[in-house]
């Protein structure tokens, strides 16, 4: 389970995961893009960057996330085969990463697991980020664990793009080569942006807008000047680099840029700055999944840009492109619970995120009623001094 960059949903997914040797199963049980409870997404994109916001309203939404979360899994496991789950795997709301200078500093993902733990009566696995952060990664994109395993294989390279807010990739060379994973930069962000401001709507459905306008290259020429697109993977980003700060900066002293020109200048960008990413890899193939393999003006501009490659969506390959992410975090989950680690090798001796090495990942939140299966009651605690002698 998780929201994406957009907030325009909470995607769940249930799967039955397996492990044989060293080869995982995930049989997919079903998927859902539940609503958010009336005005919870737009709270949540007030305090996103530029915004400022506070400490309570953080605390606010941190608790209201969390429950939201737990009434999704509980509304989807009434729908499961028999009505029962084991395991609840949660990658929350991000609403800050911090990146400087090339290096991620921490991220923040909001959804309180204790509410998803008394809600569903299941244990929790969250905060999937941290932990390779600390180990020096990036925390981003998880989906290259999911991706190195399902598309490894003679005939590549192979790359899974997901188009979200923030575009993803994941480099596939071949069985046992290092994984190349990276943000490329804006997905659907700068676009949804530029539709609510100019049309009231939060997406421009299909790329419908987008399609009937023309691209203003002395704009396109700006925005993709920006730095993050010229430094080398691994590397991460999010709606705090490319916001609507970015956007004006980029408009400012142009000619004014009507509604369907700007938004088919946005789509160029995101479809350019993903070709151009991709290009040196030479990918003989590239399956897109996220909001953006919806919109068809999109994956026309990208096969334009990189004509000589194979371009389908991942439910070609059994994974249907809305739920991609959301599987990915059943696996995760699965993965850390067994305590395997949750990344995969990269280049240079590091995993694919860039961490020194690999780790588990995420915390566990237990079931309200404990992990243990002997209940154990404790009735009084007693204290013995203790004394530490130091000697130099």
């Amino acid at each position: 389970m998780l929201s994406g960059t957009s907030v325009d949903a909470i995607d769940v997914a249930a799967a039955e995961v397996t492990i044989d040797g060293d080869r995982a199963t995930m049989l997919l049980l079903g998927h859902a893009e539940l609503p958010w409870p009336a005005g919870l997404a737009e709270r949540i994109l007030a305090v996103l960057p530029p915004s400022t916001t506070t400490v309570a309203q953080l605390c606010a939404l941190d608790n209201a996330i969390g429950q939201a979360f737990g009434a999704a899994v509980v509304e989807t496991i009434a729908g499961l085969p028999g009505g029962r789950a084991d395991l609840v795997a949660s990658l929350g709301q991000t609403v800050f990463h911090d990146v400087e200078d090339g290096r991620c500093r921490g991220t923040l993902q909001l959804g309180q697991p204790a509410w998803i733990a008394e809600a569903t009566g299941l244990p929790v696995v969250s905060d999937l980020r941290a932990a390779d952060i600390a180990a020096g990664g990036h925390g981003a994109p998880l989906a290259s664990t999911l991706d190195a395993l399902w598309l490894a294989g003679p005939g590549g390279p192979r790359v899974a793009l997901n188009l979200g807010g923030i575009a993803n990739a994941t480099v596939v060379f071949g069985p046992g080569e290092p994984v190349i994973a990276f943000d490329t930069g804006p997905g659907n962000c700068l676009l949804d942006l530029a539709a609510e401001r100019l049309t009231g709507r939060r997406l421009d459905s299909g790329g419908a807008l987008a399609a009937t306008g023309t691209v203003r290259h002395d704009l396109l020429e700006r925005l993709r000047s920006h730095p993050y697109f010229a430094l080398p993977p691994p590397k991460s980003t999010g709606r705090e680099l490319f916001d609507s700060r970015y956007l004006d900066r980029s408009l400012a002293g142009l000619p004014p840029v009507d509604a369907p020109h700007l938004l088919a200048t946005l789509t160029e960008l995101t479809a350019s700055t993903v070709a151009d990413a991709l290009a040196s890899h030479h990918p003989a193939e590239v399956i897109v999944s996220g909001g953006g393999a919806q919109n068809p003006t999109l994956l026309t501009a990208l096969r334009r840009q990189l004509p000589h490659t194979s371009w389908s969506t991942s439910d070609a390959r059994g994974l249907p492109a809305s739920a991609k992410e959301a599987y990915l975090v059943a696996l995760l989950g699965f993965l850390t619970w067994h305590t395997h680690p949750g990344t995969v090798p990269g280049p240079n001796g590091r995993t694919a995120t860039g961490a020194t090495h690999p780790t588990p990942l995420g915390r566990i939140t237990p079931t309200p009623s404990g992990v243990s299966s002997v209940p154990v009651r404790v009735s009084s605690v007693s204290v013995r001094e203790f004394h530490v002698s130091v000697h130099e």
